[in-house]
């Protein structure tokens, strides 16, 4: 994609950022409307178009010898100078023997023939060709061969983020209840699970999230033959996550649905916040059960409650720092996290055959029940790690050049290990050392990450500088321009560079 966005995003008629990628005013052809509806303005066509000028400039670079060509350029002049200075030499020397003229001429003819490497051509072609069909049982379709023997003489690879190091599908990564932050186990056979599923904060927050949900699976035979992470779903990416994680520790989510009957739904938008729906239980309880899910600081602001360990307490200063706590720990984990609540409608106020009004919002959105949290993160590849570590013991540079948050691709970068686990950037320092950034020499770090509102005011001085001493780099919130430029400062370092991605790559 051309922002590397996998959440929807909010746009409007307001001017709010210099970047075409970043303004709220403008969407892009072939944009998914997920909500909401607008009147629109072409305001460019063609190769005027954001995605035209990337095209121009990809096709309008110069592509310049690869280092086979330049090899056997090499290869022919040092032939063609020993050819020839061996005939000349041998006519000179049937000259002076007083050989005939013919004869000397034909020796230098012969020497010279001789010399010319005939099955050069056919044999490096036959090379390639054969590494090209090798490539392609691969999934790796080759369509210049010469690229076969620059792809081996790769010293630099800059990757995008989404779907190539990582599986392109959110899911949920961890939860916080009962005060405590599990990691979720997310294996088809759920062995490695490290928590109670009898807890009732965990069972709570189960309900809470299988019922504030409209994702649904599609319903063909083939999709529900899949194994649960890899089916199709009716939805946006964060309630697909949520629907599979339920599925996968539970089971039962469109059972369990339609026996708990919905009411009445508020959809989620981005003014609120918040998604909440109204159902009937199957629980013995007579009382509706509202679910309400959203931002955490604005689902903790609706809530007077909050559940521990099967008990409701009050929601006091105490739980607050500790949700605070959580909340960020989870972020700093680069995931997206989602608070989750509820609560019991009085029976008197909203009794059986109420008609709840969701324009109106005529029943309880405050003194809520406050739950937990979820979070979650596009994983990434489980062979990504290997393939990095294989590429560093190479010799090869593996550079991540993604339109993600900075927060994210700092915690995918970890993960794979573009960011060793020892090595810190020039923030992680100054957080250790309880110091301002700006007071940490950049030298010091062997890592960094660039956002790309800094690319964009640094000179080629400045972005060599920083290629040339890390090791290991992250550019983050990246467009498709900026992403060429990054390349051409490898190239400048004298780098062979591989792009590999999706999108603007």
């Amino acid at each position: 994609s051309l922002t590397g966005e996998s959440e929807p995003c909010a746009r409007g008629p307001e001017f709010s950022n210099e970047n075409p990628l970043e303004t709220k005013n403008i969407a892009f052809f072939s944009t998914n409307a997920v909500e909401g509806t607008c009147t629109g303005i072409v305001i460019r066509t063609g190769d005027r178009t954001v995605m035209g000028r990337i095209a121009n400039l990809a096709s309008g670079l110069d592509t310049g010898e690869t280092p086979i060509a330049r090899e056997i350029h090499h290869f022919i002049n040092l032939i063609t100078s020993v050819a020839v200075f061996l005939g000349v030499s041998f006519f000179i020397i049937a000259i002076v023997l007083k050989y005939y003229w013919l004869d000397a001429v034909i020796f230098l003819i012969g020497i010279i023939v001789a010399n010319v490497p005939e099955g050069l051509l056919a044999t490096v072609t036959v090379c390639l060709t054969l590494t090209a069909k090798r490539m392609a049982k691969k999934n790796c379709l080759v369509k210049n061969l010469e690229a076969v023997e620059t792809l081996g003489s790769t010293s630099t690879i800059c990757s995008d983020k989404t779907g190539t190091l990582t599986q392109n599908r959110m899911t949920v990564a961890h939860m916080w209840f009962d005060n405590r932050i599990i990691e979720v186990d997310t294996s088809e056979d759920q062995v490695s699970a490290s928590y109670d599923k009898n807890a009732p904060g965990l069972r709570a927050l189960i309900r809470c999230a299988m019922l504030c949900n409209r994702a649904e699976f599609k319903l063909d035979a083939t999709n529900l033959k899949k194994p649960i992470l890899q089916r199709d779903c009716i939805g946006d990416a964060s309630e697909s996550a949520i629907l599979k994680s339920c599925e996968l520790s539970f089971g039962g989510v469109a059972q369990y649905r339609e026996k708990n009957k919905k009411a009445v739904e508020i959809p989620f938008n981005s003014t609120n916040k918040y998604q909440v729906s109204v159902h009937e239980t199957d629980d013995g309880d007579d009382r509706y059960l509202l679910v309400m899910k959203g931002a955490p600081e604005r689902i903790l602001d609706r809530c007077t409650s909050i559940y521990m360990d099967g008990s409701d307490l009050e929601l006091t200063d105490y739980w607050k720092a500790q949700f605070n706590n959580a909340y960020l720990e989870l972020g700093g984990f680069g995931e997206r996290v989602l608070g989750f609540c509820d609560v019991r409608l009085d029976s008197k106020k909203y009794p059986k055959g109420y008609r709840f009004d969701p324009d109106e919002a005529n029943f309880q959105l405050t003194e809520l029940r406050f739950l937990g949290l979820m979070s979650m993160i596009d994983p990434p590849r489980a062979a990504v790690p290997d393939a990095v570590e294989k590429c560093r013991s190479a010799g090869i540079k593996v550079i991540m050049v993604t339109g993600d948050h900075p927060i994210t691709a700092k915690a995918i970068a970890k993960g794979v290990g573009i960011i060793s686990e020892h090595n810190e950037t020039v923030e992680d320092i100054a957080a250790r050392l309880g110091i301002p950034v700006s007071q940490v020499n950049p030298r010091d770090a062997k890592a960094v990450v660039v956002h790309g509102n800094d690319l964009k005011s640094m000179s080629s001085e400045q972005l060599d500088d920083i290629l040339r001493h890390h090791s290991e780099i992250v550019f983050a919130r990246t467009s498709p321009q900026q992403k060429l430029i990054i390349v051409e400062g490898c190239q400048r370092q004298g780098a062979i560079v591989a792009v590999t991605g999706d999108g603007g790559n």
